[in-house]
């Protein structure tokens, strides 16, 4: 179980359940040309998925395939009242439950799927249990389970991995532990280990004791980055196994921490009659809140702490003792004792916990699926950018980096009709709760500025289109005159004038022979130099009208996509970090 901190904390949790997400963004591009025999059979990328997560990995074998299992299919099937999609789905607006919730496998390929996600979890087996184990260099420990293990995967490739873990009637102490050091994926530094603020062994476990396997262990001796891929941590890889790491397949989106999203239920026995309104209370909500690790006083500046909490705690339940709080790294509900909570009877399942594990679990995916989309789109933004900045200065932008730019714009256009909405519930307090994570989370300014970059680059992409038809219009024009002189000039000469114009230029005497054969080669001259200028300027021009002159099959094959992201940094093998 858990060797604790060397400072025992008074204060217990009756229970800790806590989910840690994991945002990627997978570079699909890379994917469907690593497996071009699996996306061969489909259209569109999401419906590949299910092949490629659960079928096209049947023959590799792992510890967690092993002894616990393979991610599966799970949506909802089930929609009576007393479901759990009823119950979720009951609390948010008709579009959003289209758009949010997976709820079956499309039966047939002509078949339009209703949601453009998918969700996907590993049932732990009845009878063994999976646990999350880690240790630092002074000796701190901790092991909790793991409870739930979910995946859910969008159709513009972010994927967010859940990890719930749970533990009962453990100090305060070790919870925070357990928050602060779970949630790390790779060190952002040697120091970090050295002193402690990562553990220096992580590890997935089956069982217990001498029945025990170690199913993924990470120690952190290998640190180097790749490119720009930080060596992700085994245990995060070991559950992404459908997905090669080392191929830059995909990339973690934020940085160096999961987001933590937790509730702790505060044993009352175990606190002063006056707690809920005391300092103490609110010091160990900042410390939840900031995912910091126990202590008596605040951590930070006491003034800047008190004008920073009411900006990220909701406060509608405070006076029982509930809090909800929110950072762009942290979801937190806190509250003090299981009882009955106005006429939601105990005997029901205890409300807050339940809440937290259903609508506001799927508020906190919806919120993180939107920040990890925007900060996809800015890094692709700047990378389309980039691409774009460098053909102007050849003075030509090339068609696959305007499609590509095309594209961008065109997906962020969906996002913003089809995924993106401000308002999830028409309930007060839900309603609420999204807004202030979503806030915290800096949504609305990030896609506000995005909107506007991808606009900007959108009006220089239509000048320069502007641009380069005016140039394909004053081609034409010149073309036009010249081969119009010619056209009037070799007409007038084939006009059936009589008299002298007829002796000169089609019934040649002894005396007119010369003229007649000089003006033949003057307009033969004419008419070769008109076609040779034609012919010219096709040829110097031949990008501009190569898409209009070769049918379109023709050009299927040649139409590469590159990846934006793929370094072609080789990765090294682990005895390159020893």
């Amino acid at each position: 179980m858990i060797r604790s901190m060397a400072r025992q904390e008074s204060i217990q949790l009756q229970h800790l359940h806590t989910y840690f997400f994991f945002p990627f963004s997978i570079d699909k591009i890379t994917v469907v040309q690593n497996h071009k025999d699996l996306w061969a059979n489909y259209g569109h990328w999401i419906d590949g998925l299910d092949e490629w997560i659960g079928v096209h990995h049947e023959g590799l074998r792992s510890p967690l395939m092993d002894h616990v299992g393979c991610w599966r299919r799970d949506p909802f099937g089930r929609f009576d009242m007393d479901s759990a999609a009823y119950q979720d789905m009951v609390f948010f607006h008709p579009y959003v439950r289209r758009v949010f919730f997976d709820i079956g496998e499309v039966t047939n390929r002509n078949e339009e799927r209703e949601a453009l996600l998918c969700c996907y979890t590993i049932p732990i087996p009845n009878g063994k249990k999976l646990w999350l184990f880690g240790e630092d260099i002074n000796g701190h420990s901790a092991s909790v389970e793991i409870t739930d293990l979910r995946l859910f995967m969008f159709a513009n490739g972010v994927g967010i991995l859940s990890i719930g873990v749970e533990a009962f009637d453990l100090p305060v102490s070790d919870a925070l532990w357990i928050n602060e050091s779970f949630r790390k994926v790779y060190p952002s530094s040697g120091r970090q280990i050295r002193e402690a603020r990562i553990p220096a062994r992580m590890q997935l476990i089956v069982g217990q004791e001498e029945n025990r396997v170690i199913i993924a262990e990470e120690q952190f001796k290998r640190g180097g980055m790749v490119g720009y891929m930080p060596p992700l941590a085994r245990t995060i890889t070991s559950l992404l196994y459908f997905c090669d790491y080392s191929l830059q397949e995909y990339e973690p989106v934020l940085d160096e921490r999961m987001v933590v999203n937790t509730y702790a239920c505060l044993n009352p026995d175990t606190v002063p009659p006056d707690f809920i309104q005391s300092e103490e209370y609110q010091v160990l909500l900042s410390r939840f809140l900031y995912v910091d690790l126990g202590g008596d006083d605040y951590r930070y500046n006491i003034d800047f702490i008190r004008k920073q909490l009411p900006r990220h705690l909701y406060r509608r339940w405070a006076h029982t003792g509930t809090y909800y709080g929110f950072t762009n790294y942290s979801i937190v509900t806190t509250t003090v004792g299981t009882s009955d909570c106005d006429l939601h009877m105990l005997r029901e399942g205890f409300l807050i916990h339940r809440m937290f594990r259903t609508r506001y679990y799927l508020m906190a995916l919806i919120a993180l699926f939107y920040r990890a989309t925007l900060l996809e789109f800015a890094e692709r933004t700047a990378l389309i950018s980039k691409r774009i900045y460098r053909d102007w200065e050849d003075g030509k932008l090339s068609k696959g980096n305007v499609r590509i730019a095309s594209d961008l714009r065109a997906e962020f256009l969906h996002f913003s009709n089809y995924w993106y909405f401000d308002e999830l519930s028409n309930k007060e307090e839900e309603f609420e709760h999204f807004t202030m994570h979503c806030r915290t989370l800096r949504v609305q300014s990030t896609k506000n500025d995005i909107d506007q970059e991808i606009e900007k680059l959108d009006t220089l992409l239509q000048s320069y289109a502007a641009s380069r038809n005016t140039e394909a219009v004053n081609r034409l024009a010149i073309l036009s005159l010249f081969i119009g002189a010619g056209a009037i000039l070799t007409g007038y000469f084939g006009m059936n004038f009589g008299s002298a114009f007829e002796r000169l230029f089609f019934r040649p005497d002894a005396e007119t022979i010369g003229f007649h054969y000089s003006t033949v080669s003057v307009v033969s001259v004419l008419v070769l130099g008109v076609l040779a200028f034609g012919l010219y300027m096709v040829v110097s021009n031949w990008s501009d009208y190569r898409d209009v002159l070769i049918p379109k099959k023709w050009r299927r094959g040649e139409q590469v996509e590159s990846s934006l992201k793929r370094s072609p940094t080789k990765w090294p093998i682990d005895e390159d970090f020893e």
